[in-house]
């Protein structure tokens, strides 16, 4: 079967890949010109590091990345209310994985090159329009100064193109912009000194005021040090979601430094990172709304163009790296490819809008916000703050919602060929 992808992005390169293997024909196109390792960090959840071990990679991953011991919670004054085991670490058969996420971007893009044919990937196009006709869909691409660049024909279109996602759009013409809560993220990578053994993931602070942190860099840390990637959440109020060019613009350490600098938890020194920054960018924490149905006849969408959702519990890239698993394993099927799209619908939609949803309600990060309700100065005793049995409801809770619980992820192990 032969398939068009629009979008070449983590979701977009991971599901190429998972489709050329079962035997289709897929070609990528992609809007921007040269793909180059550009954004900072990103974590990939054991359960999608499985897929990715699956298509041959995880060798490049652990040459690049930091394979993450634990993730630890913890208040604003660095006092840990949970610290999670992850992946090996948890007794499961796969790594989790803390990496650049341009590096990820070039793992894939070098390993879809490889497996599906450089001329299998078109770079510096963007999909205008398309068209269902007897059976097949028809793709309109234009080039960067929006000049009409190619056309091509398949039996299957996936639009893995984005939160601004084209191929959306179509179908739901009135959405209107992202949606935004008062949210503003600035991000930076910092080289600085290992921490907590320079492989753990931290989460600190409450809803309106966290930072967030992990080192992505295995060549840095055989080098005694850490590439640690850092966001800073600040609630801002209710307002207009800044306009779209104001996105990913350089952040000033005056807009938000100031909130950070008592936070020397003396296994962290905050301020010290956030300061030691080469760069910093400012950009909304956006989402959209959950769609009634992805696929339309032939057409369905994928990732971050289906279901964008909050940077809560590692789940954005996670999820799109699923997607690409199940559309897969519903083709495979082997009936009318329309029913197979709705399958994979089916599967996939209603967990994704539920994570979507709990993630507005703050997720697993929830625990964060009922310690500062509960105990805004510290805590002596976190049993009298937040109970083991409340605690591990949380945290249990959501593994299953976002099918990254142990019993699901084993079960998934001894199902794999």
């Amino acid at each position: 079967m032969k398939i068009i992808i629009a979008g070449a992005g983590i979701g977009g390169l991971t599901a190429a890949m998972c489709l050329h293997r079962a035997g289709h024909d897929v070609q990528v196109y992609e809007a921007v010109s040269e793909l180059r390792p550009l954004g900072v960090g990103i974590n990939i959840q054991a359960g999608a590091v499985r897929i990715l071990c699956n298509l041959g990679l995880e060798p490049a991953l652990a040459a690049t990345a930091i394979e993450t011991r634990e993730l630890r919670y913890a208040n604003r004054h660095g006092q840990t209310i949970w610290a999670d085991p992850r992946g090996r670490h948890a007794g499961l058969p796969w790594p989790q994985f803390s990496i650049h996420r341009g590096e990820l971007q070039m793992i894939l893009f070098n390993a879809a090159k490889e497996m599906l044919g450089a001329d299998r990937i078109r770079l510096g196009r963007r999909i205008a329009r398309f068209a269902q006709h007897h059976g097949k869909v028809t793709a309109h691409f234009v080039d960067r100064e929006g000049m009409p660049a190619e056309n091509a024909e398949a039996d299957l279109l996936i639009g893995a193109d984005g939160i601004h996602s084209a191929v959306r759009a179509h179908f739901y013409p009135d959405e209107g912009p992202p949606k935004w809560q008062g949210i503003l993220m600035w991000r930076g990578v910092t080289v600085g000194k290992p921490y907590l053994g320079g492989n753990t993931m931290v989460q600190a602070g409450h809803h309106n005021q966290k930072f967030v942190c992990y080192p992505i860099s295995r060549a840095h840390a055989e080098r005694g040090e850490a590439l640690i990637n850092w966001i800073c959440d600040l609630y801002m109020g209710d307002g207009a979601l800044p306009s779209r060019e104001d996105w990913n613009k350089p952040g000033r350490l005056e807009d938000f430094l100031p909130r950070f600098a008592d936070w020397n938890f003396g296994w962290l020194d905050v301020p010290e990172v956030i300061r030691s920054a080469h760069t910093i960018l400012e950009f909304p924490m956006i989402d959209r709304d959950p769609l009634p149905r992805w696929s339309h006849g032939r057409i369905t969408l994928l990732g971050d163009a289906a279901h964008p959702m909050y940077p809560i519990g590692s789940n954005g890239a996670s999820q799109a790296i699923l997607d690409g698993e199940a559309i897969t394993q519903e083709l495979a099927v082997g009936d009318d490819p329309e029913k197979a799209l709705r399958r994979y619908e089916e599967r996939r939609l209603p967990p994704t809008a539920r994570i979507v949803e709990s993630n507005r309600r703050k997720g697993i990060d929830v625990m964060l916000d009922i310690v500062e309700q509960r105990a805004p100065q510290g805590f002596t005793d976190l049993e009298s703050v937040l109970p083991a049995e409340e605690l591990e409801k949380i945290v249990g809770d959501y593994k299953k919602l976002v099918t990254q619980d142990r019993e699901t992820l084993l079960k998934l192990a001894a199902a794999a060929p």
